[in-house]
């Protein structure tokens, strides 16, 4: 399957091979004025899940390959691959392939309302009174995606088909591209800057992901850049923080009501002072 995306400056050709399926959990049925909906496939939003103790981010500089060196590289790549996912050089220097992209997103991103006449948007309709619906929810940590790219194609633009992909509406910026390798038992990665090619990576690195894999992450800049949500964005993160607060509320509110009646059972059960058992 072949989709035209248009990057910041030109058009591009990408095609692209489904590795996942999309997931869903709770929906927000409330009836706010924004009307945004929140999917998550996570147990909990409040609390952060830990991080990799492998992992470390170091510097790196792309290769240089003259014509012939590519040449070769590409024959040696083609050589080592057991599908259909071949290197193909072009007359004019260039080349193009597939690269695999995995998606370890901690945040929920977000998607244009259904279409006009679906029963959703009509049986909504009547509820936001002309407020613009959306629909944000969490990718799977196993999510995968395959784009047939050029070796000219930068990680900007793959971030943009990737996004495109999955009519994700969220700012290009909040993403960025990250390469992967693993050496001595040890990960490490590297942010990929906007001009880099993430295909030449892959060439210089082999077909092998345990090699080289290239990982879609949230552009972590320090502390989270707050400015650059919507406002119904904010206001879902801060009823699902609510929700999540009393559901935690109500857990330790459970537990200590369960010891509490295990102490009264204890205590009944234990013998007096006087050495008798209570009648």
């Amino acid at each position: 399957m072949t989709d035209t995306v248009s990057g910041s400056d030109k058009s591009l050709s990408f095609e692209k091979t489904w590795g996942s399926s999309t997931s869903s959990g709770y929906c927000s049925g409330d009836s706010d004025s924004e009307f945004e909906q929140y999917f998550t496939a996570r147990t909990s939003f409040l609390h952060k899940p830990k991080k990799e103790k492998d992992e470390q981010v170091e510097s790196g500089k792309q290769q240089d390959l003259s014509v012939t060196e590519i040449q070769q590289k590409v024959k040696e790549y083609n050589a080592q691959i057991n599908s259909n996912l071949f290197m193909n050089l072009n007359k004019d220097g260039s080349y193009t392939g597939f690269i695999k992209v995995q998606f370890k997103l901690l945040r929920p991103v977000s998607v244009p309302p259904p279409r006009k006449g679906t029963a959703t948007q009509v049986g909504a309709g009547k509820k936001t009174g002309g407020v613009k619906r959306r629909t944000s929810f969490y990718l799977p940590k196993d999510t995968s995606k395959h784009l047939h790219i050029s070796s000219r194609t930068c990680a900007r633009e793959v971030i943009e088909a990737l996004l495109k992909k999955f009519t994700v509406v969220d700012n290009p910026g909040k993403f960025a591209l990250f390469e992967s390798t693993k050496r001595h038992d040890q990960v490490f990665l590297r942010k990929l800057s906007d001009d880099e090619s993430p295909l030449h990576l892959r060439l210089c690195a082999g077909p092998n992901d345990k090699a080289l894999s290239l990982v879609l992450k949230e552009n972590e800049t320090g502390e989270v850049n707050w400015d650059a949500f919507s406002m119904p964005e904010l206001k879902n993160f801060v009823r699902m923080l609510q929700r999540e607060e009393e559901e935690h509320v109500k857990q330790i509110v459970q537990r200590y009501a369960l010891a509490r009646t295990r102490m009264q059972e204890a205590q009944a059960a234990s013998p007096t002072p006087g050495g008798s058992t209570p009648g």
